[in-house]
């Protein structure tokens, strides 16, 4: 599900801080002007402050500091408060936890969380017989088999991550892979799930993915260049030295960037290279450990397509997305041969005369993602600033998955059978806790399977959403555009520009501030906060056009479409200027910096 995309999220307050008790105020410190110049492609610019970049030197390091006093004598009469909060963010945060199960195969796969852990621990139980519904609500029992404990790899390190973890088709095998440096360079070892013993064979200096071959004998994995970015693909026989590992692809340009992922029918190991406008995909037979990959569709600069496979006894055929003249994208088919030819692996196997349309370009969505399964496909797309799902069974006949809010986010889940009759999906809104459901593919019925848990604190009861508004506000900007605004309050809450309102923006890399369910949030709401996300251009919320029209030369519309939004939040009663803050992260603090010299 979206998400802000900073890990750790920090509350504000627009209380007046306390006078501090020092008679002599701690005063902000102006850094020193230092016109630097640098010069790219024939444009100099002028930077006064480019010697802040260096954060080693001891100047920058002193300044720094003076800047921290000032923030604590600015916020410390605030303490308590800050106390008061975080206390009911714990309070209400249930830390020890289990993920919905999902199935693959003869077992249940899930993770435990624990309150006082930093880091979840992967396990998975059998299906006894008959059993359709996951076990959501499990306790720790003889019949579970934990699989990877994060808290015990990372003991006494000062530094962990987890890279990979995938369970090989038949069950018994798990490739993982540690950072214990900090520099996503990982160490990728295989464990043996039935004697629980960790084979010797270690790859060191791998990057983030694998995929296994069906018969689990092999695994592919993917290693950076200088530059951090991943550029070849190799091949490991388990039970052999790292230094026998072989290449089998390798892209040479340095706009690309490979991955690797095994398809659900476990058929093909799917090879992509792609750039931020290009893509390419190339197919290896799953079930031979030394298959060449063979070419999809050529590479053509500005056309981006993705591949699904459904197989079948004659072959099958490939689902493939694509924007190949269909800015929002499209979905056709590609009728496979079977086998796939693997003779002349650089010769595509089709060219986009050869694509069958299925699902037609549309100006008014956009096509995400689709998963295939062995009688069906699920389509995501996005309209009018909402996600969507799809169901397209193998007769024909489709649906659309359903919600009664009005702005919402959904997403698939995690779906790892390729013959299941069920749909796993995540959902959520600003009210709704993140939630987990089961659609059935025959009727396209809804199974709530579980819902974040929203613990109450003493003295207040339960969460109950129905003590909450949601709204969509629609801005103009300044050229005539309509941004969507996704709010939320406390029912009553006085539209006469008394109420405190934070504004979120992010509006980059067609990444979509979709609108998301918040702990934390609810101690702002509770104080009589409203909380408004600005869906502003540079994201993707309407879709690819949004994104191209906030990006390079139109970069500006990201920034005066937030400027927008917070004019109409005023205008129309949710805040005054004087009790508006506006946050952003990440490509959302340039956002920050530029909205508040625009409009400060």
């Amino acid at each position: 599900m979206n998400r802000e995309p900073t890990h750790s999220q920090t509350l504000t307050t627009i209380t007046p801080p306390s006078t501090p008790a020092d008679p002599a105020p701690v005063l902000p410190r102006a850094a020193a002007v230092r016109p630097a110049e640098r010069t790219n492609h024939g444009d100099t610019v002028v930077d006064p402050y480019a010697w802040l970049a260096h954060k080693d030197d001891p100047e920058v390091i002193a300044y720094l500091e003076t800047e921290n006093a000032y923030t604590d004598a600015m916020t410390g009469g605030q303490a308590k408060l800050a106390e008061t909060l975080f206390s009911e963010i714990k309070g209400r945060t249930q830390e020890t936890d289990l993920s919905v199960p999902s199935r693959r195969g003869d077992w249940w796969y899930y993770t435990r969380t624990a309150e006082g852990q930093q880091y979840p621990t992967y396990c998975r139980r059998p299906v006894l017989p008959g059993q359709t519904t996951p076990p959501v609500d499990a306790a720790p029992g003889e019949d579970e088999q934990v699989l990877l404990d994060c808290n015990e790899l990372a003991k006494d390190k000062p530094f962990f991550s987890l890279g990979v973890f995938n369970v090989s088709p038949g069950g018994h095998l798990l490739a993982y892979s540690t950072d214990l440096a900090g520099n996503e360079r990982f160490t990728l070892q295989v464990k043996n799930l039935v004697t629980g013993e960790t084979a010797p064979d270690e790859v060191h200096e791998t990057y983030y993915g694998c995929a296994w071959t069906r018969d689990s004998s092999a695994l592919y994995y993917t290693t950076v260049d200088a530059a951090w970015r991943p550029n070849k693909l190799w091949r490991h026989v388990i039970g052999t030295p790292a230094s026998e590992d072989e290449v089998v692809f390798t892209e040479p340009d340095e706009r690309f960037r490979v991955s690797v992922h095994l398809t659900r029918s476990e058929r093909y190991v799917v090879i992509t290279a792609e750039s931020s406008l290009t893509s390419e995909v190339w197919l290896a037979d799953a079930q031979d450990p030394t298959a060449r990959p063979r070419l999809v569709l050529p590479r053509r600069h500005g056309v981006k397509y993705s591949v699904e496979d459904q197989s079948g006894a004659d072959g099958g055929r490939l689902l493939i997305l694509h924007n190949d003249d269909a800015l929002n994208f499209t979905l056709a088919s590609l009728p496979l041969a079977a086998p796939m030819p693997t003779d002349a692996p650089a010769t595509p196997l089709a060219s986009p005369a050869d694509l069958v349309p299925l699902i037609a370009h549309r100006d008014d969505t956009r096509l995400l993602d689709v998963d295939a399964f062995a009688g069906h496909f699920v389509l995501h797309f996005r309209r009018d600033g909402l996600t969507g799902l799809r169901i397209y069974a193998s007769d024909g006949t489709q649906r659309e998955v359903g919600f009664p809010e009005p702005i919402y986010a959904v997403s698939p889940g995690s779906n790892p059978e390729y013959s299941s009759g069920l749909f796993r999906l995540y959902y959520e809104s600003l009210a709704t806790p993140d939630s987990v459901y089961d659609a059935d593919i025959s009727t396209g019925e809804l199974t709530l399977l579980k819902r974040r848990p929203v613990l109450p604190l003493p003295g207040r009861g339960d969460y109950d959403p129905t003590e909450y508004e949601q709204h969509r506000e629609w801005a103009t900007a300044s050229d005539g555009t309509a941004i969507p605004i996704s709010l939320i309050c406390r029912k009553g809450t006085p539209l006469d520009n008394s109420s405190p309102l934070m504004l979120y923006g992010y509006g980059s890399y067609e990444h979509s501030i979709d609108p998301y369910f918040s702990i934390s949030r609810l101690s702002l709401l509770d104080r009589g906060f409203v909380f408004a996300i600005a869906h502003v251009r540079g994201g993707g919320e309407l879709g690819r056009r949004w994104y191209e029209d906030g990006k390079l030369l139109h970069k500006t519309n990201t920034f005066t479409d937030f400027v927008a939004c917070a004019a109409h939040l005023v205008a129309t009663g949710w805040t005054s200027a004087s009790r508006l803050v506006a946050r952003g992260g990440s490509a959302g603090g340039l956002l920050m910096g530029a909205a508040a010299n625009l409009a400060p």
